[in-house]
């Protein structure tokens, strides 16, 4: 009778050790780490891990299975959970999507995830919406082609993920197609605006001190940049955007970069100008998106870079972004 109770027993225990984790364990390290803990969330779900001093971090979720938003405290991704996965997370700040990478049970669609993003900033481009007709609908060719055969690649993704991405691929010419279209119309609207006194902007909250009004400014071009922390698009033009003022320093042109972020983000702009070494003309707009220089220039969708001239009228409303080669162009042709 022993023998039986002690082998029902082990058996017992052998089954627990194998039932399958209804959590998802979280690891990992992150270099230069920016705050003291990161976020795991979707938009019924939030969970907050704690990092240590040396970067590295442990903690167990229970989820949904699908796709969850990691946010570092300055920046984010995207990665794919599911009960069960034991996943193992590296990355280094500097250079945030180009080195997060995850090892461990479940990590081959958080991967798949991590390098389509990077694929898509490379071949998805602002000047794409800058060309002619014909060039346009070869580049999105081009571009459908490339997705295609990544998504070909990684049969080995959830099945469920791998569906959607097929599924998506049927829509994207016809999606990019609608948005070039939009941003024609949009660009013949905004032409309204050259020429014209610009939308005024009076006492922003300067990051060196003070406040700073658009009136204070004339005498110069004025290239400014509206944009927040939490807007990844507007984070990846800082390295051009630094490139381009350091090129024109001295010149008579200001570069302002004027901040829509909600009051309660205050101390993450002034974290991130400080921590990003960000230069030119820093200001914090007074009400975010309902500003009324926001508003004046109808904004919607940001970063939006706008060029005015030294009495203060509209050169350019939609002006080329500092990665865009044909800001230099049109600098040049004002002989900035």
């Amino acid at each position: 009778m022993k023998k039986i109770l002690f082998l029902a027993l082990t058996v017992a225990i052998a089954a627990c050790e194998n039932a399958p984790k209804d959590y998802v364990t979280l690891s990992g390290k992150i270099t230069d780490k920016n705050s003291d803990s990161l976020v795991v969330r979707t938009r019924t779900y939030s969970k907050t891990i704690k990092v240590n001093e040396d970067g590295t971090f442990s903690d167990t979720l229970k989820v949904v299975s699908g796709i969850h938003n990691l946010f570092d405290g300055a920046e984010s991704t995207n990665m794919f959970l599911e009960n069960g996965f034991d996943i193992n997370l590296t990355l280094d700040t500097k250079q945030f999507d180009e080195t997060i990478k995850y090892t461990g049970t479940g990590a081959e669609t958080s991967n798949y995830l991590a390098q389509k993003a990077l694929i898509q900033e490379r071949i998805l481009t602002p000047d794409l919406f800058d060309l002619e007709e014909d060039a346009f609908k070869a580049k999105v060719n081009e571009i459908e082609k490339t997705l295609t055969e990544f998504i070909e690649s990684n049969k080995n993704i959830d099945s469920t993920i791998y569906a959607n991405e097929k599924a998506g691929l049927k829509n994207l010419n016809t999606g990019i197609t609608a948005a070039y279209t939009q941003q024609k119309q949009r660009a013949s609207q905004l032409s309204d605006f050259i020429g014209k006194p610009s939308p005024n902007f009076v006492n922003y909250e300067n990051h060196k001190g003070g406040t700073t009004s658009l009136a204070d400014l004339k005498g110069k071009y004025v290239y400014i940049d509206v944009w927040a922390t939490w807007c990844g698009p507007c984070k990846k033009e800082i390295p051009s955007l630094k490139k381009v003022e350091g090129q024109y320093h001295g010149k008579n042109i200001e570069f302002v970069s004027i901040s829509i972020d909600n009051q309660k983000d205050h101390d993450a702009w002034k974290k991130m100008v400080a921590d990003k070494e960000l230069g030119g003309v820093q200001l914090f707009a007074d009400n975010n998106w309902q500003s009324e220089f926001v508003r004046g220039y109808n904004i919607k969708g940001i970063p939006r870079f706008i060029l005015i001239d030294p009495d203060g009228n509209v050169v350019n409303a939609d002006a080329p972004r500092p990665s865009n080669p044909k800001l230099i162009e049109l600098f040049t042709s004002l002989n900035i």
